[in-house]
């Protein structure tokens, strides 16, 4: 987590928005916008339209025009880091190749500058022309199978659909057609403990079964916070150089590393529970039974053996609230330093504060505290002043 405290605001901010970019291009495989003409399919049952979906015929590779909405950010904080100069942060217009590998590339143009992300299989690689920075972060191989899974059955699928609906209010599959091409719709949204996440869009290919829009609501507001599309979709081989891509050169490049699940070497049991992890870190845990009202979850063991830290949750699902605990060796400047500040206690504090959550980060008593969640700003400063009272 070092190399993430070293980043600029702008950078820290940055990030966010193209992982969220490049989560939803890698988890949906592809997309597009509603629009345009063509047919739209039979009313389906949700777990038909499902079933049909992940039964289809892999398509050979999709080329995409797409277009990026982002309002992740208020307006202030947008000011603050510098006005919108990312698409990465404001959204925009470009491409998309993505082959039947999975390997994937999202061009997003704007007058400000250009953003490249890239995915070879194994690493994820952004590059923002605006700060000419490219950031690089290998992400874990998917874990290897003996025999290729079968797609579930249709009773397997309704199961799942009644477990699912125990947790999220979940529409059935609406018949439309997006961008010519004939589409089911489903929207699903948190029913308990969704924090301020409103819900979620997914729209797919009925024929092809892939996917072609998705957008992220906040609560209480019928406008997307994220919504990745496209205006036009071919289906066909991509050639491997529309998206082997390597940022320029002289760009800076910066390297990133995911954080440990918990202190100490590879393979090893993970260190949990709250006495275990107090007698583990070289600092006085806080970690009370509740916090804003949310009862105390997992106290897992984080960092390496030579800078170990703490992760302890509260509450559960969305509205979860984490603490990440270290020695307070914070350099100088971090990544929400150039955001306003907040006093916490004694403490001065900053804080990156979004339509989906908030993250506060400040020191007190010789320990480093970080308290995100999706959560309002109110409650992530209320959880910080009671980690030191």
């Amino acid at each position: 987590m070092n190399v993430f405290r070293r980043l600029s605001s702008r950078a820290l901010a940055t990030l966010i928005a193209a992982v969220a970019a490049a989560g939803a291009i890698v988890a949906l495989t592809a997309v597009t916008a509603f629009g345009g003409g063509g047919s739209t399919p039979a009313a389906e049952p949700l777990s038909q339209a499902v079933h049909d979906a992940l039964t289809a015929a892999p398509v050979d590779g999709v080329t995409a025009r797409i277009s990026f909405s982002a309002n992740l950010l208020g307006s202030s904080a947008l000011g603050i880091l510098g006005g919108s100069g990312s698409p990465l942060l404001s959204g925009a217009s470009g491409r998309l190749w993505l082959t039947n590998d999975g390997h994937l590339r999202l061009e997003l143009q704007s007058d400000a500058g250009d953003a490249q992300i890239v995915y070879d299989g194994a690493n994820l690689t952004v590059y923002d022309s605006s700060s000419n920075t490219a950031y690089s972060l290998a992400l874990p191989a998917p874990a290897a199978s003996a025999t290729p899974g079968q797609p579930p059955s249709l009773p397997e699928i309704d199961s799942a659909l009644t477990q699912l609906a125990g947790l999220a209010d979940v529409s059935g599959a609406t018949p439309g057609n997006v961008a010519g091409q004939p589409a089911y719709t489903v929207k699903v949204s948190p029913s308990a403990n969704g924090g301020l996440v409103g819900g979620a869009e997914l729209s797919w290919d009925a024929i092809t079964g892939v996917p072609l829009h998705f957008a992220v609501f906040a609560k209480g507001d019928s406008s997307a916070v994220l919504d990745l599309t496209a205006t036009d979709i071919t289906y066909g081989a991509v050639p491997a150089s529309d998206v082997n891509i390597s940022p320029p050169a002289g760009a800076k490049l910066v390297t990133l590393t995911l954080p440990n699940s918990g202190a100490g070497s590879a393979g090893s049991t993970p260190v949990t529970g709250l006495d275990a992890v107090a007698a583990a870190v070289p600092f006085k845990l806080a970690a009370p039974d509740t916090l804003d009202g949310l009862a105390r979850g997992e106290v897992r063991l984080t960092g390496t053996s030579a800078d170990p830290g703490a992760l302890v949750t509260y509450g559960e699902g969305l509205g979860t609230i984490a603490v990440s605990e270290h020695g307070a060796d914070r350099p100088a400047t971090g990544p929400l330093d150039q955001l306003p500040s907040v006093s916490i206690g004694a403490a001065s504090g900053h804080e990156l504060v979004t339509a989906l959550g908030t993250v506060l980060t400040f020191s007190s008593g010789g320990v480093s505290y970080t308290v995100a969640g999706s959560v309002t700003q109110a409650d992530a400063e209320a959880a910080a002043h009671a980690l030191t009272s």
